[in-house]
């Protein structure tokens, strides 16, 4: 095993890192929109600084509007010019591409929710409010807990906004009720959409107001923002509730059988999976009384500020293993950092007068303070000392994310196959455990027509990205298989927020039917298709347009899968071979890699 005094100092700044944070409060993310004079001549990225295949995305302006008639007027004025549009969030944290408006790259305008993110009403009889599409995730649970209301369920990270988070149909974890996605509790959509024409009052766009029991709000819950600009939201909501969790940690020999047992008796526990530890951390979380003692909070390590020095580093280390084809080195990192993460709750902080933020589990605490975290947006300005480990402006993390909802029939299956291939080489997947291993949440089919067909598992996958396209990462060809694998052998629906483009190859065939009544509805509200994009297009199938691209090094990055040699990076021994488990799977294994890992078969 290759170690070295750098791994133990780094284990050390992990511990001291994971001290700080708690202290420290991070210089807030860049905007995702930047522009060269006024709102014109822009730039469009994402949360990350970078899309999945690389580009530039160039737009001819920003609109800001400030509420519905703005907005409306907005839309109007690009419809008639044919212009098309694309709307851009606060944060913009999904990674494909979808903030960047079609037509010719420079010409289309961006729209920009933020000043969109009131609260319109607020019914606490019936459970319900209606809010502005642009209000984050975190701006709605507060408001909501300032009524003694409680939003069921929602994703981990609180950077995103309400349109956003519904038109990537993002969740938290739970077979219970509805289910853990934001749209199941959608109850009323207002939606502002071109016209061909002008309407009565002269515009070229109109307002269009959808609530239950009218199909097409199944297209608006979750649209990838093809339908026009989620102008207010309606919610059913709760009366505020507590949460217990307690993170429990077991080995990993025969857990696959125990997976959708424990998803149906949990409400919102969700797996961790460290396949190289052999450890998986069940977090059992259970709704309790309000009048349950407690008034824990959910800060979750990853989310938190973090001190840039100490981000740095940790990537720069990462890079030398990368470079010096070091597995085991990250192995030597991964176990140290889960034991801490850990030994400190997972950023659970039990509030209880104690000097230490986790004295134990069980934390208890308000639905709203347990449900999401992402304290790292929250801070003042401290020169980039301080940053969301992402930070597009230093030299931070930069990863990969495949996350793919594998069908609960299937997932004691997919379990076991990945083990058989973390078998030939338990260092292959140390990787992804410097980014919380194999996160494993529970979610309900939809009625959404683009919602899950199937109750299934979220698995979700973070790992290295280089910062060059074309140099291969370690053990490459492990996780491309067990990407294939997941959605080609088992039949899994990608995130619309995450993945690589290989991600959402045959997406539009796993819909089925679901799939044609949706593209019926965006034909309906945008027949002339301005609010699409050639990546929309490539997702839903329509246009003849391509969700992958066939050039030098394309496998590396998600944009194909190889094919041929030169899909990879032949010149420093990555060639395109077989899967060791799933053999119908292409991959990009290094020469000597092959070797071994045949000698271990």
């Amino acid at each position: 095993m290759k170690t070295n005094l750098s791994h133990h100092h780094l284990l050390l700044t992990l511990t001291l890192s994971t001290l700080l944070s708690t202290l420290i409060h991070a210089t807030p993310p860049p905007p995702t929109v930047t522009c060269s004079a006024g709102d014109v001549n822009c730039i469009v990225t994402n949360g990350y600084g970078i899309y999945p295949d690389r580009t530039t995305c160039k737009a001819a302006s920003v609109a800001r509007p400030a509420d519905e008639s703005e907005l409306l007027s907005v839309v109007s004025d690009a419809s008639q010019k044919k212009q098309h549009m694309k709307v851009v969030t606060v944060y913009s944290h999904s990674i494909p591409k979808l903030s960047c408006p079609g037509g010719l790259d420079g010409e289309g305008l961006v729209i920009s929710t933020e000043n969109l993110n009131s609260v319109m009403n607020v019914d606490p009889l019936r459970g319900r409010m209606t809010v502005g599409g642009g209000i984050t995730l975190r701006g709605l649970i507060d408001a909501a807990a300032e009524n003694g209301l409680a939003l069921p369920h929602s994703p981990y990270w609180e950077g995103m906004t309400l349109g956003g988070l519904i038109g990537t149909g993002s969740h938290g974890s739970s077979l219970s009720g509805k289910g853990p996605a934001v749209h199941e509790y959608v109850v009323g959509v207002r939606l502002v959409v071109p016209s061909t024409s002008a309407g009565g009052d002269g515009k070229y766009a109109r307002v269009v107001e959808l609530v239950e029991g009218n199909e097409e709000l199944l297209a608006a819950k979750v649209s990838l923002g093809v339908l026009g600009v989620i102008s207010q939201v309606t919610l059913q909501l709760e009366p505020m509730f507590k949460r217990s969790i307690t993170n429990r940690v077991e080995g990993d020999d025969g857990f696959e059988n125990q997976i959708a047992a424990f998803g149906s008796m949990t409400e919102f526990g969700d797996i961790t999976w460290y396949p190289s530890q052999g450890r998986v951390v069940f977090r059992d979380d259970f709704r309790v009384p309000i009048t349950t003692k407690g008034i824990g909070l959910n800060d979750f390590t990853g989310f938190r500020a973090q001190p840039r020095l100490i981000i740095e580093g940790i990537r720069t280390t990462e890079e030398l293993l990368e470079a010096t084809h070091n597995p085991s080195g990250k192995c030597v990192l991964s176990t140290g950092q889960v034991t801490i993460l850990l030994e400190s709750g997972l950023g659970l902080k039990n509030r209880d007068g104690s000097l230490l933020e986790f004295t134990g589990y069980p934390v208890i605490g308000n639905q709203s303070d347990m449900q999401t975290s992402g304290s790292c947006l929250n801070g003042k300005d401290d020169l980039l000392l301080t940053v969301c480990g992402w930070d597009r402006r230093i030299h931070g993390l930069r990863y990969h994310q495949t996350t793919v909802s594998i069908p609960l029939t299937n997932i004691t299956s997919f379990i076991s196959d990945v083990k058989k291939l973390r078998d030939i080489n338990r260092d292959s997947l140390c990787g992804v455990e410097l980014y919380s291993g194999f996160l494993m949440r529970f979610i309900k089919a939809s009625t959404a027509y683009l919602g899950k067909t199937a109750d299934s598992v979220d698995i979700d996958i973070t790992y290295y990205r280089s910062n060059d396209p074309l140099d291969p990462r370690l053990d490459e060809d492990v996780l491309e298989e067990i990407e294939q694998m997941a959605l080609f052998k088992y039949k899994g629906m990608p995130h619309l927020g995450k993945n690589r483009n290989v991600g959402f190859v045959g997406m539009r065939e796993k819909l089925g039917a679901k799939g044609d009544l949706f593209v019926k509805a965006m034909e309906k509200y945008d027949p002339e298709g301005l609010f699409s994009s050639d990546w929309t297009d490539a997702v839903l199938g329509l246009r003849g347009k391509a969700l992958t691209v066939e050039k030098k090094g394309c496998a590396l990055e998600g944009l194909c899968i190889c094919s041929r040699d030169e899909h990879c990076a032949p010149e420093k021994g990555y060639l395109c071979r077989p899967g060791m488990v799933y053999t119908e799977s292409r991959v990009c294994r290094r020469e000597d890699d092959g070797l071994l890992k045949m000698e271990v078969l």
